[in-house]
């Protein structure tokens, strides 16, 4: 795995063991959304909660635990709806998980611009590749990315780094923005 200097180590701590809590579910899932929060406030919060989870020892201080949300309402994608979420201040930060095809970079300027032939060239691609991304983000401004390839679903062969999903991570980040209507 790689790794970057510039790497908040809470963030990709939680989103490596956010994806592989992923990975043991194998693949074909649907998109899940988790909650980032601070596992020490969570501790003072909920104190017989941590203990039961086992978040209460002094190595867990500064860490983020994940906690995942409902499912996506039926027939829609997580970016159609990210943008209608906003967490509340007690949230540090937040993860999606999403599987998706990647084309090989010749393909660019050879996919159709209607999302449903696009889907379908995707499909049919013979160098189209699988993969399960998983992306966080906190109030900090930190991010962090763990990709696994459906060819290479092996735990050494996770890729890691901040900004390998600029468009989600994008995403995720408005869903922290203080709302100006609240103000």
């Amino acid at each position: 795995m790689d790794y970057e200097l510039d790497v908040d180590p809470a963030l990709a701590a939680a989103v490596l063991e956010i994806e592989g809590h992923q990975a043991r579910s194998g693949w074909d899932q649907p998109a899940r959304l988790y909650a980032l929060v601070d596992t020490s406030r969570l501790v003072a919060q909920e104190p017989a909660l941590a203990s039961r989870l086992g978040l209460d020892a002094p190595a867990e201080r500064g860490s983020l635990t994940p906690i995942e949300q409902d499912d996506l309402p039926p027939g829609q994608q997580l970016e159609e709806v990210l943008p209608g979420i906003q967490w509340p201040d007690v949230v540090t930060g937040c993860a999606a998980v999403v599987e998706r095809l990647v084309l090989p970079p010749a393909a660019d300027g050879q996919v159709p611009e209607d999302p449903a032939a696009a889907a379908e060239f995707a499909r049919e691609h013979p160098d189209a590749e699988e993969v399960r991304i998983v992306a966080g983000v906190t109030r900090h401004g930190a991010s962090y990315c763990a990709l696994r390839m459906r060819s290479h679903d092996e735990d050494s062969a996770v890729m890691g780094g901040n900004d390998l999903v600029p468009g989600l991570i994008e995403l995720l980040r408005a869903t922290l923005l203080e709302d100006e209507n609240d103000e």
